[in-house]
């Protein structure tokens, strides 16, 4: 019993690690999201920090419309960079979980 104890918190140490290397890589993953118009442009990570926003002149006249556009464009990006990430994320922690009756559900 104390050596599948011993092992389990092994398996979890070792989850631990590859989670933060996953964390890590995900920064590096990059997602673009445009207007449908293409007159805007954003690039953040799969861990949702922004890199950059293009955005056309004609949007720098109406204040109001680039406000718009932002929130619009980034949100669709936000949403892409959380999917990427949980679905990376929940790989790697189920990956290393101990094989505990019931578990499964939770990765579903």
């Amino acid at each position: 019993m104390f050596g599948d104890i011993m092992g389990m918190m092994g398996k979890i140490k070792e989850t631990q690690e590859k989670v933060k290397a996953t964390k890590q890589r995900l920064s590096t993953v990059l997602i673009d999201e445009s207007s449908s118009d293409g007159l805007l442009k954003v690039t953040i990570t799969a861990n949702r920090e922004i890199k950059s926003i293009s955005v056309d002149d004609t949007l720098l006249q109406d204040k109001e419309q680039l406000e718009d556009y932002l929130v619009l464009t980034l949100n669709k990006a936000i949403e892409k960079a959380t999917q990427v990430n949980e679905t990376e994320l929940a790989a790697v922690a189920k990956e290393g979980m101990p094989n505990i009756p019931g578990m499964d559900s939770f990765f579903k």
